[in-house]
């Protein structure tokens, strides 16, 4: 009988379902090919790559902006059906958890910007910010090929769990997970003087 914790981490790891992000393995980003791109994803206890988007008020985000929160970095699009199911549940797991210091950014894909998030935005009551990565740069760095796609980064800005396909981010073993990265003590870097 395997153990509960790898109960979790099967859970965690092996997608559930999910979509293709819809993009040719044989298209070029930067004279690299998106197949190049796409494999080279963060690695699990790495640092976070840095980035900035926007959200459907103009409003820019950078990942930095978030040290000393946990983030939970997903992956999406309006035409993902996968990604439509785990909605309410992140949407859950946000209202219980972002208190205590955790923020989902919720990185859609569509080419189409706010004329197609800001509607499902409405009409899934999501509370959490919405940002756009029309040009697909920020998936591509991060080697989202499936959506969704999500990254849990801790309070200090490093990949804790890499996670494809949808999930029930309002279950126990999420919630476990949530609780657990957040009840990790974080200091934050003194200021130079």
């Amino acid at each position: 009988m395997m153990k509960s914790w790898r109960w979790v981490l099967l859970l965690l790891v092996v997608p559930i379902w999910g979509c293709d992000s819809g993009y040719s393995e044989s298209s070029t980003v930067g004279g690299e090919s998106a197949q190049t791109v796409a494999y080279s994803r963060p690695a699990i206890n790495a640092p976070a790559p840095e980035f900035r988007l926007m959200d459907l008020d103009g409003t820019v985000h950078s990942l930095s902006q978030y040290h000393g929160k946990v983030v939970f970095l997903n992956f999406w699009a309006t035409w993902c059906g996968p990604c439509k199911v785990e909605m309410q549940a992140m949407e859950a797991l946000y209202q219980d958890f972002r208190s205590q210091g955790m923020e989902i950014l919720a990185v859609s894909v569509d080419q189409q910007g706010a004329v197609v998030t800001r509607p499902f935005q409405e009409a899934m009551g999501l509370s959490f910010p919405i940002l756009h990565d029309s040009d697909y740069q920020v998936g591509l760095t991060y080697g989202a090929r499936t959506l969704p796609m999500t990254y849990v980064i801790d309070r200090r800005g490093v990949i804790r769990q890499r996670v494809f396909g949808a999930r029930d981010w309002n279950g126990p073993e999420a919630r476990k997970l949530m609780s657990e990265l957040l009840a990790e003590t974080y200091q934050a870097p003194s200021e130079a003087m």
